[in-house]
């Protein structure tokens, strides 16, 4: 069982249907495609109403061979009995075999959706680019039916989930032969994804999500000959007096996530002390002790007595993750970092991203963040839904959080205190980074839904939910994302 879920872009997925096409007849691959679309929708209609038989489907059917998909599953929910309406939206260049198959099986051609139980997103598939067309908008606005989407929801761009104008918000997605960027980059678009086998050969992912399973089974705990030191010390120097607050969470992370041993230099001892006794405290990097990671920067400040902690952390061999005040000081004097030979993982959101690079991270965030790993040599994880996680010369790892909950004052904090206390265990920077993210995201969720409904939550909640979540993922078996 391999360790992750690999997405591929368009143009990787073309390579391997034009090989697929050398080894199959014509039209194969359609209708596999077309039978596992059918299955899911049939499916969808089961769960949603209780039946499949008498039960009914509008098509919005765009050009090409992605219209073709919804006509021809169209065509076999015909043969169970499902009513099926097809709206053309560009009759002329609608896919022929499709439609004739779906009238020769009593399909009907529309002008309008109508009141269906389902609605099929057939309008453009991944060559798709843009925002959706003013009929198509106009059609799928007016619709109140749930929504199946074929292969991508359209409107919504394949390789960089970016969306620029309307676009469909499916409830499922239907995908075929791979995962493309899109399911994770824009998964609240998405809806529930559905891979349908076709036969494709893909290559190894430049884009993969870590298998939650293998997180689990790849976490360190403490081995029968572990004590508090080999299980790797992480060294904490985060907060000041005007936000403690944020050293008790970066400090309490890297204390829950599975260091041996917390070390914390910095103004905020007595709050850390205060909610996580465990801890060994001094007011200065020097007079920490031993260490086999550092964090730096949540709650720090920017003054020159944290640029200059920040240099100190800097000059060591030992990995360092950077985060919110410290990505301020690296902004204005990235000489600090680049170039550095020791592991380095910074973590900053879209606006901390952009003082560090001097633009935007723009519509494609895979692009962006690789650019920026590559330029200054180092693991960078921007924050987000869909955190992104990318290091020179290695596939971009991503994590789909599943919701918003994290995105509160804090949890940032706390993410980082759990990427330093896996690097202080030695742990691969990348792996470190993405896995810390599943880890954050799944705490994040869990203390959203501790109640009888979901409910927002602070970081306090999140972090009291961290070895909750460890344990999840410990006990997840493999291959379920």
């Amino acid at each position: 069982m391999s360790t992750q879920r690999g997405y591929f872009t368009v143009d990787e997925v073309r390579a391997a249907e034009a090989e697929l096409f050398t080894r199959v007849p014509d039209g194969v691959p359609m209708r596999r495609a077309a039978y596992g679309l059918a299955r899911v929708i049939a499916a969808e209609l089961r769960s949603r109403t209780g039946g499949v038989a008498g039960r009914s489907v509008t098509l919005l059917v765009g050009s090409g061979d992605n219209g073709g998909d919804a006509l021809w599953a169209g065509s076999m929910l015909r043969r169970r009995g499902v009513t099926v309406t097809a709206v053309l939206l560009n009759p002329e260049r609608a896919h022929a075999e499709g439609l004739a198959a779906l009238r020769a099986t009593g399909g009907r051609i529309g002008d309008e959706i109508g009141a269906p139980d389902l609605l099929v997103d057939g309008i453009v598939g991944i060559s798709g680019r843009g925002p959706l067309r003013p009929r198509a908008a106009e059609l799928v606005a007016g619709s109140a039916a749930p929504i199946v989407a074929v292969d991508l929801p359209s409107g919504v761009d394949p390789d960089t989930g970016a969306v620029s104008g309307p676009a469909v918000r499916a409830d499922v997605t239907v995908t075929f032969g791979a995962l493309k960027p899109v399911h994770a980059l824009a998964a609240p678009y998405c809806g529930r994804i559905e891979l349908v086998p076709i036969g494709l050969r893909l290559p190894e992912p430049g884009i993969a999500a870590l298998d939650p399973g293998a997180v689990g089974a790849e976490w360190p705990v403490p081995g029968p000959t572990d004590d508090k030191y080999s299980q790797g010390v992480t060294g904490v120097c985060a907060g000041s007096a005007t936000y403690p607050g944020a050293a008790v969470l970066c400090t309490g992370a890297a204390v829950a996530a599975t260091s041996g041993m917390v070390r914390y230099a910095g103004t905020g001892a007595g709050a850390v002390l205060a909610r996580f006794p465990e801890v060994v405290a001094a007011e200065s990097i020097s007079a920490t002790g031993r260490v086999q990671s550092w964090i730096f920067g949540p709650g720090s400040g920017t003054d020159s007595d944290a640029r200059d902690r920040l240099a100190e952390i800097l000059a060591t061999e030992l990995p360092v993750v950077v985060d919110a005040d410290g990505l301020t000081l690296l902004a204005a004097d990235p000489a600090l970092v680049r170039g550095r030979a020791a592991p380095t993982v910074l973590t900053p959101h879209a606006g901390e991203f952009a003082r560090l690079t001097g633009h935007d991270v723009g519509s494609d965030r895979v692009a962006a963040v690789r650019e920026l790993a590559e330029s200054w040599e180092l693991t960078v994880l921007l924050k987000g839904r869909a955190t992104v996680v990318a290091a020179p010369g290695r596939p971009v790892l991503v994590n789909e959080a599943g919701g918003s909950w994290a995105a509160t004052a804090g949890a940032g904090d706390v993410l980082s205190g759990i990427i330093g206390a896996l690097l202080a265990a030695g742990r691969d920077p990348l792996w470190c980074a993405a896995a810390g993210a599943r880890a954050h995201s799944l705490a994040a969720n869990l203390a959203a839904n501790a109640g009888d409904a979901a409910a927002p939550i602070s970081a306090a909640p999140l972090l009291d939910h961290l070895r909750r979540a460890i344990g999840t993922l410990r006990a997840a078996p493999p291959g379920r994302y």
